[in-house]
């Protein structure tokens, strides 16, 4: 996890936020009354301030972490009135390689935690008689049978899903959206890809897939690395 590339991006998107916008807000008509000659750049200038530092913001209070405004606000004044830099590029750069050896570790504290309640919460679901575990780990139980034709690895499929944590809190959710999924088998997680291979057309199963074959340790926007993922699918179709 690299805390400055996810800084560059959140800065990037203003620009993005911005133009669209504008965009939305042009009048189709010419004839329309013309832009204004100046604008008003303290609101401006407070909006891009608002987009960047919600961003940021967000980022790491959502980690646990307390930015050092002084310092920041201070680097970015630096940068505008063209000042030389508080510290030198070498403390900087030892600096970041150091905060990012913390990030790691605190990331992977918290995916060894993840993972182990999820194993405990799978070693119990096991013993319920209607999950059967396959020898890769993967538990799932049939909800709806069905006759339809079963996906090979190479096919792409259409499906309804529903995708919690094993606390029940959804993370994702095609059935929510009232939108269904198309995908090739080969481009999804471990767990969907072994998975789907086991459904006919038209059933309907629950998955619980251990951290190892959905995110990892690593994770995903949304979704905490070691995380164990639980999912009712509905398989609608083969694409061909």
């Amino acid at each position: 996890m690299k805390i400055t590339f996810k800084l560059a991006c959140a800065a990037l998107a203003v620009v993005s936020t911005l133009s669209a916008q504008t965009a939305a807000e042009k009048p189709a008509d010419k004839a329309a009354a013309a832009a204004p000659a100046t604008a008003p750049m303290d609101k401006v200038s407070y909006f891009i301030g608002t987009r960047i530092g919600g961003d940021i913001a967000q980022n790491f209070k959502s980690q646990g972490l307390e930015l050092d405004l002084d310092n920041f606000l201070q680097a970015i004044r630096d940068q505008f009135e063209g000042k030389p830099s508080k510290f030198k590029e070498e403390e900087l750069t030892a600096a970041m390689e150091a905060f990012e050896k913390v990030m790691v570790a605190k990331q992977a504290n918290k995916a060894g935690e993840a993972k182990s309640s999820g194993q405990k919460f799978l070693a119990e679901n096991a013993k319920r008689p209607e999950v059967t575990t396959t020898p890769s780990g993967l538990q799932y139980e049939v909800i709806k049978k069905a006759e339809g034709p079963k996906p090979a690895v190479t096919d792409s499929v259409s499906v309804h899903y529903h995708g919690t944590f094993v606390d029940g809190k959804v993370f994702d959710s095609s059935v929510e959206r009232n939108e269904p999924a198309s995908f090739p088998l080969q481009g999804v997680i471990k767990g969907w890809t072994e998975g789907l291979q086991l459904m006919n057309v038209g059933s309907k199963f629950k998955f619980y897939i251990p951290s190892d074959l959905a995110y990892g340790d690593e994770g995903r926007p949304g979704i905490p690395g070691g995380s164990t993922l639980v999912f009712d699918v509905e398989l609608l179709n083969i694409v061909k």
